[in-house]
C-alpha cells in the first residue's frame, strides 16, 4: 500500500502549502509516527504534516505518495525527488518537481508555473494544463532542464522549456510565446500551436513542430526536405511515456494519424544569432519559403 496524503478540512481556501522535502527518496525508513511529524510551510508557518494531512499506509516496497483530494494549491510537490513515484488524483500548485534528479510524478490535472524547472532526470507526466516556464530555467539560473522526460497533454504558457540543455519535452496543446527561448541542446516537441518567437536564440537542440506548421522567425534558415531517423526514436519513446497529444486545445487535434516520424519534414537551422546549429522541424505540408 502506498503513503497516502489527504488534506484535512478547515484549512483557509486561500492557503498556501509547501510540500518541499515530502518526497518517497526521502521519507525512505521513517515509520508513519515519523512521517507525520515532518513540518511543512503553510503561509510561511512551520506546521506538523498531520496537522495539515491525512497521513495512512506506507512507502514501503514501491515508495510510492498518492496525493488524494484538492492540492491546487500545494507548492514544491515531488520538488528535488531523486526516486519514487508520487501521483496527485487533481491538479497541483507552482514549482512541481523542480530540482527533480529521479524518480516519476503523475499529475491527473493541472500544474501550476516552473512546473519541472531546472529537472535533471526522472519522468513528469502532466494530464491537463501547466503554467509558464515549464521545463525552464529557475530564476537566477543560465541553463533550465538537464535531463528527464516531461510530458504534457495540455497546453502550456510562455517560455516552456527555456534554455534547456538536455531531455525531451512533449507538450500536447498549444504554447505560449518563446518556447525554447535560449535552447542548449535537448528536443522540445508541440502538438498544437507555437507562440510567437519560438526557438528565439537557440544554440543547439531540435524543436518539432508536429501539429500547426509555423513559420520560423526571419533568423532561421531554410534547409532541406526529409524524414530524419532520430524521429522514430523520439516517437517509440514517447509512445512508451503514453504520450497524447491534445493538438490544439478546443481546435481539435491536429496530429498526423499514424506514424508521424515516417512523414517528410521542412528542416530550418538556426537561430542565426545564437551560431544557427539548432533545429527546427515542420511538417511538410508547404515548402519551406525561399
Amino acid at each position: 500500500m502506498p503513503l497516502v496524503l489527504r488534506p484535512r478540512d478547515g484549512l483557509p481556501t486561500t492557503a498556501t502549502v509547501d510540500l518541499a522535502g515530502v518526497t518517497p527518496d526521502r521519507l525512505a525508513g521513517h515509520d508513519l509516527a515519523a512521517i507525520e511529524r515532518i513540518t511543512i510551510a503553510v503561509d510561511g508557518q512551520s506546521l506538523p504534516l498531520a496537522a495539515v494531512f491525512m497521513v495512512s499506509g506506507n512507502l514501503a516496497p514501491d515508495g510510492r505518495i498518492d496525493c488524494l483530494g484538492d492540492f491546487s494549491r500545494v507548492d514544491n510537490l515531488g520538488a528535488g525527488m531523486g526516486s519514487g513515484r508520487i501521483e496527485v488524483a487533481g491538479g497541483v500548485g507552482h514549482r512541481a518537481a523542480t530540482g527533480m534528479t529521479g524518480g516519476e510524478l503523475v499529475v491527473a490535472g493541472s500544474a501550476g508555473q516552473w512546473l519541472a524547472a531546472g529537472i535533471s532526470g526522472g519522468i513528469v507526466r502532466i494530464e491537463g494544463n501547466a503554467g509558464d516556464d515549464a521545463a525552464a530555467a529557475l530564476p537566477g539560473q543560465l541553463q533550465g532542464m538537464t535531463g528527464g522526460l516531461v510530458v504534457i497533454e495540455g497546453c502550456v504558457g510562455r517560455l516552456a522549456a527555456a534554455r534547456m540543455r538536455r531531455g525531451i519535452v512533449a507538450i500536447g496543446g498549444d504554447c505560449g510565446v518563446g518556447a525554447g527561448l535560449e535552447l542548449r541542446a535537448g528536443t522540445l516537441l508541440v502538438a498544437g500551436k507555437l507562440g510567437r518567437h519560438a526557438g528565439l536564440g537557440m544554440r543547439r537542440g531540435s524543436i518539432i513542430a508536429l501539429g500547426v506548421p509555423p513559420s520560423p522567425g526571419p533568423t532561421f534558415l531554410p534547409g532541406g526536405t526529409w524524414s530524419p531517423p532520430f524521429l522514430a526514436l523520439l516517437e517509440r519513446r514517447l509512445a512508451a511515456a503514453r504520450f497524447r497529444a491534445a493538438g490544439g486545445g478546443a481546435r481539435g487535434p491536429t496530429v498526423p494519424p499514424g506514424r508521424w516520424s515516417e512523414e517528410r519534414w521542412n528542416q530550418w537551422h538556426g537561430d542565426t544569432v545564437g551560431g544557427a546549429r539548432g533545429e527546427f522541424f515542420v511538417r511538410a505540408i508547404h515548402p519551406p519559403r525561399p
